[in-house]
């Protein structure tokens, strides 16, 4: 089985997500839920964010837009290949 790759954030998604989850009072499990994320990921967004600390992914900076979207589709084709598989 292939492995599936990292998801990468950058800060100003991280930055959405948190100010998404508290302007429409979602929980963390709810906003894990419609973003595909973990809510150990948030919580930790959360607490970066209350603190000024909120900051890219590693190797989000290293990346340009092109990378990061082919990164983004890596990811989702090798999602989509494990579900093929476990369906077949």
């Amino acid at each position: 089985m292939k492995r599936i790759p990292r998801r990468v954030f950058t800060e100003e998604f991280k930055k959405e997500a948190v100010c998404l989850m508290q302007s429409e009072g979602l929980t963390i499990v709810e906003a894990s839920r419609n973003l595909d994320i973990a809510p150990k990921s948030i919580r930790t967004w959360i607490s970066q964010y209350q603190q000024g600390t909120l900051t890219s992914s590693l190797g989000v900076s290293k990346l340009s837009a092109e990378q990061l979207r082919i990164c983004v589709l890596e990811r989702e084709l090798a999602i989509a290949r494990e579900e093929r598989d476990i369906l077949t």
